[in-house]
């Protein structure tokens, strides 16, 4: 990337910025050079004050990425406080990643809402699980017969967004085991779809994920569990998965840890790791639509999408196709404008075409947040 810049009289407020080269509007739709005025993108050249002080730059330009599952206010041992979730939020912008999709967390995050300088997050309340079947501190817990007004109560809370603990370990038979009824689940999703939310699943193990795709999920987040029959019940009712790779990678250290006493868990852990791979290869083939997420939060570090979006090419997503579950794809999933005429400017800048190289998106050259350089 190259800059320079030409100064005039002098204006209030951030000096215009161009940015020529590569603009990918689209994997397929490039341009030459976009701008950013007054905060929002234009394809059209400024005249007047906006065009007295103008900052030029060059490189490869895409829409801000997206980590669609991440933890803000979440560390191992549940809620934090607002400045280490501030360092954690800080940590996706400098990697880039401008909108977020917070799949679950006990903090209260509204105040970022009023940081210009921080990404946007789209919330999915609080994770609900069964009693003293999940993480401690993390989820709101009810049993069966709660679960549809515990799902209506989290709907409120978030932004559009649901978060089940579809699976989780079972002590009684030593192996993760479904949750929730498929009854009880029907009837949650509904209760959530007639309040205008979306419900997605933790699921790593198979034996969930029929009936959660019968009851009408709309996401299942690993989904380290799908099985060719699986496969095509997601397909045919356009169920999204996000694989979380980068996540998936520490169930060897998970088994490891509760091999002693959970023998068949970890060899089940050690099954779905050594097949991850293949799982996420067959569901792209198969039409699932897949997005990155870094489950970043809790025990992962965040900043990771870059990473993410790596592990999805070495699971064999061709490089344009991994950087859109990461980009234009997972911005239109969630239903947040990418770089259109008028909308904020909440871009990167990289030396390189990331379509061709994804590893490019490890080293950002700038980053627009509304607007503003960051």
């Amino acid at each position: 990337m190259t800059d320079t810049s030409t100064t005039g009289s002098p204006t209030a407020g951030t000096p215009t910025l161009r940015i020529t080269g590569q603009v990918l509007v689209g994997p397929e739709d490039v341009r030459g050079e976009v701008w950013v005025v007054g905060g929002r993108v234009t394809f059209t050249a400024p005249t007047g004050a906006a065009a007295r002080d103008v900052r030029t730059v060059t490189g490869c330009v895409i829409p801000g990425l997206v980590d669609a599952h991440c933890h803000v206010g979440l560390v191992s041992t549940g809620a934090t406080d607002a400045r280490t979730a501030e360092k954690q939020i800080l940590a996706d912008r400098g990697i880039g990643a401008l909108l977020l999709r917070d799949a679950g967390s006990p903090s209260d995050t509204r105040w970022i809402d009023e940081r210009a300088d921080l990404p946007r997050l789209i919330r999915a309340g609080r994770h609900i699980a069964r009693p003293k079947r999940y993480l401690r501190g993390y989820a709101a817990e009810v049993e069966p017969g709660e679960l549809a007004a515990e799902v209506a109560e989290q709907a409120r809370r978030g932004d559009g967004w649901v978060k089940l603990v579809g699976d989780w370990i079972d002590r009684a038979s030593g192996d993760l085991a479904p949750c929730w009824p498929a009854d009880a689940a029907r009837a949650a999703i509904d209760a959530a779809h007639a309040l205008g939310a979306r419900v997605t699943a933790h699921c790593f193990a198979e034996s969930s994920l029929a009936d959660l795709a019968h009851a009408g999920i709309d996401c299942v987040e690993h989904a380290t569990g799908l099985t060719d029959d699986t496969v095509g019940l997601f397909a045919q009712r356009g169920i999204a998965i996000v694989p979380t790779l980068v996540n998936i990678a520490t169930f060897e250290e998970i088994a490891a840890g509760a091999e002693a006493k959970f023998p068949a868990y970890a060899r089940h852990m050690r099954d779905l790791h050594a097949r991850r791979y293949d799982t996420v290869a067959t569901a792209f083939e198969a039409g699932i639509p897949i997005y990155a997420g870094t489950d970043a939060g809790g025990s992962l570090p965040h900043g990771l999408v870059a990473d993410e979006v790596a592990e999805l090419v070495a699971a064999g997503m061709p490089p344009q196709a991994a950087l859109g579950a990461a980009c234009w794809d997972a911005r239109r999933w969630l239903g947040r404008p990418g770089l259109a005429e008028g909308e904020s400017a909440d871009l990167v800048v990289y030396p390189a075409d990331p379509r061709l190289d994804v590893r490019v998106l490890r080293a950002p050259e700038l980053i627009v947040l509304r607007g503003q350089v960051c």
